[in-house]
């Protein structure tokens, strides 16, 4: 099963958290924060959004960073993504 997002939205999947930390402290997975960086997966076309054109400057294969806590988070075939509007991705990660 594939998912086709509509409009301004965008399928991703979120980067695995960090689980140790710069010194090299092992952290559980209650204290790992919420990845924020994340790859697409899909885009949607764009088009009229509530009353304002809507040009998709993300693609496929992008990392980018996304607002923390946005998005419906789905399940599809066992993998986990999370769709979100363009206007909740902060960042292109190059």
């Amino acid at each position: 099963m594939t998912i086709k997002p509509l409009f301004d939205r965008v399928v991703v999947r979120l980067c695995e958290a960090e689980e140790t930390t710069a010194s090299g402290i092992i952290l559980t997975a209650a204290a790992q924060e919420k990845p924020q960086v994340a790859e697409v997966i899909a885009v949607g076309p764009g088009g009229n959004v509530d009353g304002k054109e809507v040009t998709m400057t993300v693609k496929v294969g992008d990392k980018v960073i996304t607002s923390k806590y946005a998005g419906t988070e789905v399940k599809v075939d066992g993998e986990e993504y999370t769709i979100v509007r363009q206007n909740d991705i902060l960042a292109i990660v190059e």
